[in-house]
């Protein structure tokens, strides 16, 4: 039964994945690739990886999901002309020879693999109790591979100030997104002051539970990054302008925290984000509770997209 089960599943992802580069009409694309993230969040679950489930189910499908759908409404009007203008014959099936063949060149790689493969599985959970933390995964991001982790959150952070930089120099500075609709009695304004407590009481205990089982920062931030943007799309509130100091400060405040916990490893440990004996869990204590706030803000600003009105 179970094995039928994931055979199906596997059969869905495969079909879902062809159907979605396949579809014509763009929203028809995003709706499919919305469901397609969140089979493969199912497909991580039965693979037992629930930290990259709920990172796929969270960012790979419902934030960049909401990005598409942005971004979809936007092009709305270009998409009948660009459709007229699509690729030739020769292009689709050169493309479709790429794809087959960077397919095959992954099957022939994972089966190429000694068996048992390489990993380093042991020494991380030989080494693990001297980080202090429950979670392999966090161990791993912000021990073992705490440079990547770093990187991300400042890659996250470029992506907002690469969108920032598609608004006109006049409304530079000003609120991102169009002003939000206001209608009291919608269900949008009913569900924006039902869901948001529980979506940040959710998100809260994702994140702090993350040391030791399932969950973090990133997760957890995006659920709150989703829950302010309801209550702005409902109009309950307004985006913050883009020059406001204390905005810039939040925003940059992780990283730089993350970025003085390295130095303070290479000064006192001998290594960039190496972590002194005994401080090591207090220390990614201190990371993941400095990148949570900014994080969250820095996804719903995402979202939220460039400039397109002054501050007042």
């Amino acid at each position: 039964m179970i094995e039928a089960f994931d055979i199906g599943l596997v059969l869905l992802i495969l079909g879902l994945a062809i159907w979605t580069d396949a579809a014509r009409d763009t929203f028809a694309a995003i709706v499919g690739f919305v469901a397609y993230g969140l089979l493969l969040a199912l497909a991580w679950v039965r693979l037992r990886g629930i930290d990259v489930a709920l990172t796929e189910a969270a960012l790979g499908t419902g934030l960049t999901g909401a990005m598409l759908i942005a971004a979809a409404t936007r092009l709305r009007g270009a998409e009948d002309r660009s459709q007229r203008k699509g690729p030739g014959a020769a292009t689709r099936v050169l493309a479709g020879l790429l794809a087959a063949g960077v397919a095959v060149a992954l099957g022939v790689a994972v089966l190429a693999l000694p068996d048992p493969a390489p990993t380093l599985a042991p020494e991380t959970a030989a080494n693990m109790a001297a980080t202090g933390v429950g979670n392999p995964i966090t161990a791993v991001l912000l021990a073992f591979r705490a440079m990547d982790t770093l990187l991300e959150a400042i890659v996250v952070l470029f992506a907002l100030i690469g969108v920032w930089s598609l608004a006109p120099d006049a409304l530079w500075g000003g609120r991102p997104g169009p002003k939000p609709r206001v209608d009291p009695d919608g269900i949008l304004a009913y569900l924006a002051r039902i869901l948001p407590p529980i979506g940040i009481i959710v998100g809260t205990y994702i994140f702090w539970i993350g040391a030791d089982l399932p969950g973090g920062k990133f997760q957890g931030a995006t659920l709150l990054a989703a829950m302010w943007l309801l209550v702005v799309m409902a109009g309950l509130a307004d985006t913050p302008p883009i020059r406001n100091s204390w905005l810039r400060v939040a925003l940059v405040a992780g990283p730089v925290i993350f970025i003085g916990v390295g130095a303070y490893g290479a000064a006192v440990a001998g290594a960039f984000l190496g972590y002194p004996d005994g401080l090591a869990k207090p220390l990614i204590k201190v990371i993941e509770w400095a990148l949570f706030p900014s994080l969250a803000l820095t996804l719903a600003l995402i979202v939220a997209g460039a400039p397109q009105r002054g501050s007042e």
